[in-house]
């Protein structure tokens, strides 16, 4: 099988309270496994059965007879980059070459965070917001549904998942509260350090 559920990087008690041991129960246990049962089920005797994932989403992405495939595959990569957006005790500004890489973007962390919290609350329906590297540029993008930053040539460096599956048992429709609570509780900043550089 080309699609796997990891293991949380962490417990599911160790990022309460700001996202509960339910929510990680229904969001990685029931969400995140249905996207890995439904995609390998898709793929199944087909040529895409033991591609890499990277291979699987950028085979199916723009062609509407592979829209399952796509929309599956990609929920399956971005639910394991997110969890791994994310550690007990993280959260905050961050240092060394991401702070620099953000303050050249955007000019400061509480403007890349302004800015990042806008795209995430203002994302219409579900879907998610990134910081991305895009032709050596750090960016701000939204993607709606299963859409990624892989399809459009980006390299993802974070991402937060607004979905209400993600959020709702915690906060209910309060999803600028969750944003925050990601930005200054979360983010695993060693995780966008090593993506940064990947990318170099």
């Amino acid at each position: 099988m080309a699609l796997e559920l990891p293991p949380l990087p962490y417990d599911r008690t160790a990022l309460a309270p700001h996202i509960s041991e339910r929510t990680l129960e229904f969001h990685h246990g029931k969400h995140h496994a249905a996207y890995v049962t439904n995609g390998n089920n898709l793929i199944k005797d087909t040529p895409l059965a033991d591609k890499p994932i990277e291979e699987i989403i950028l085979a199916a992405a723009g062609d509407a007879s592979k829209a399952g495939i796509f929309n599956n595959a990609a929920q399956v990569w971005n639910h394991t980059f997110f969890w791994n957006c994310m550690r007990p005790g993280g959260g905050g500004t961050p240092s060394g070459e991401v702070a620099r890489r953000i303050d050249q973007a955007f000019g400061s962390y509480d403007k890349f965070a302004e800015a990042f919290k806008q795209a995430a609350v203002t994302q219409f329906g579900s879907g998610w917001a990134w910081l991305v590297q895009d032709g050596g540029e750090l960016k701000i993008v939204k993607t709606a549904n299963a859409d990624l930053p892989l399809a459009h040539g980006q390299k993802a460096l974070l991402t937060v998942d607004v979905w209400e599956h993600a959020y709702y048992l915690d906060y209910q429709n309060r999803r600028p509260d969750f944003v925050q609570s990601f930005l200054d509780n979360l983010v695993n900043w060693d995780f966008v350090q090593q993506n940064l550089e990947k990318s170099a």
